[in-house]
């Protein structure tokens, strides 16, 4: 891909955002005195090795990466939002991302399968236990982000997964990168994580269905060992899906998965904003992107971190 087509993106994180590049990916966080503290991670040029163009291979290492870049900008905005002292050592980072994992496929991918396996002795058959699997780990899905947004900070982190979308909309549309030119922009965008979720799950549901009756223990390992596989079609799929995002019938055929959004994200205030076009003007430059007319640093107060 090149510079102009690479698909920039990133993640919410706490009184902040994450955006990444082809070479670099960077944090941006809101400081309590209300500057904007960054924190820049050179990413190391995959591009030559042949199993980083491989479909499906090229989707599990990317999935992996952003986990792992995820966690240290976590770690990096929890440290400016609540303090020094609040910054975890790689060891309490690498224990977190182990336990976060753990519970996940937990909750997500083992209850489900469960709970939907107990149906067989009512005399269930495998397709619609596989349905019904399917609409347990949607549920659930739903379910835990409606619970969490109740809290103020999510509510915050909504908002910023907001500002991440407008200045990514922004940027794909050519507008001027300043607060006033990506306020109007949309909330949703066809490559967000909650997208990519919800098509998880229903890619889940045809390749779980293909395996027909297995005893449960059997049924829990395949959902453990096959997620990473899963994991890559979809993201396969959302990548060739988007890149023809401008037709009537990908945007319907999409719609169900951008629904998801309205639940993950909020509308941000123009500090959020700002602080999602600091995070992208510096991964934006790192790969030598011309582009319109960026927001004024002043307006920013920028402090880079190490």
């Amino acid at each position: 891909m090149s510079e102009q087509t690479f698909p920039y993106g990133g993640q919410a994180v706490i009184e902040g955002v994450l955006m990444r590049g082809q070479r670099q990916a960077t944090v941006a966080v809101r400081e309590p005195t209300g500057g904007i503290a960054l924190q820049h991670f050179v990413l190391a040029n995959k591009q030559r090795h042949i199993w980083a163009k491989l479909p499906i291979l090229r989707g599990m290492l990317l999935i992996w990466d952003m986990l792992k870049l995820g966690m240290q900008a976590l770690n990096f905005s929890a440290s400016v939002a609540f303090g020094e002292d609040a910054e975890a050592s790689k060891g309490e980072t690498k224990g977190a991302m182990a336990l976060s994992i753990g519970l996940g496929i937990s909750f997500f991918l083992l209850l489900p399968s469960f709970l939907a396996n107990l149906t067989v002795y009512l005399g269930a058959s495998v397709l619609l236990r596989e349905v019904l699997e399917s609409l347990l780990r949607l549920g659930f899905l739903i379910g835990y982000i409606v619970a969490i947004s109740q809290l103020p900070e999510v509510q915050r982190l909504f908002a910023y997964h907001g500002a991440e979308h407008k200045a990514v909309n922004a940027y794909e549309a050519g507008a001027n990168l300043t607060v006033e030119g990506i306020r109007d922009f949309s909330l949703f965008h066809p490559r967000c994580g909650t997208s990519f979720l919800g098509i998880v799950i229903v890619i889940g549901f045809g390749v779980f269905l293909l395996l027909g009756e297995l005893p449960l223990w059997a049924k829990l390992l395949s959902r453990v060992l096959l997620f990473p596989l899963i994991a890559a079609l979809a993201y396969e799929w959302l990548r060739l899906v988007t890149t023809q995002y401008h037709r009537p019938w990908v945007r319907l055929f999409l719609a169900p998965s951008i629904a998801l959004q309205q639940l993950t994200t909020r509308q941000p205030d123009d500090e959020m904003l700002a602080v999602a076009l600091a995070a992208l003007r510096p991964v934006l430059l790192a790969d030598g992107v011309e582009t319109q007319v960026f927001c004024p640093r002043e307006e920013w107060g920028l402090r880079t971190g190490a």
